[in-house]
């Protein structure tokens, strides 16, 4: 059964959610430092991408009008967000910070 983007956000488990597009190219950057990240952190944190081509809803409802935006939520709420390339060791400590 497939999780919902609804629960994902809203689980205990902080969720780092990278809006992007094909077509970008800071987005391309974005993808190896997110690899990195996702090994580095483990399960304590999930990583999302989102094609803001495919599900233009989901970029609307949280007014993401570049790419890549990348958004941290915490049970659901909006904790950090930001436009642009941002460094995996920028990301963990974010992320990971309790």
């Amino acid at each position: 059964m497939a999780t919902s983007f609804s629960e994902i956000i809203n689980s205990k488990t902080p969720t780092l959610v990278d809006f992007y597009a094909q077509w970008c190219g800071p987005c391309k950057t974005m993808h190896p430092i997110l690899d990195q990240l996702k090994e580095e952190i483990g399960d304590q944190a999930k990583i999302l991408k989102v094609d803001v081509d495919k599900n233009p809803a989901v970029a609307s409802k949280f007014q993401v009008r570049g790419v890549p935006t990348l958004i941290i939520f915490a049970e659901g709420k909006i904790v950090w967000r930001q436009s642009g390339v941002v460094s995996a060791s920028e990301l963990k400590s974010i992320l990971l910070k309790k």
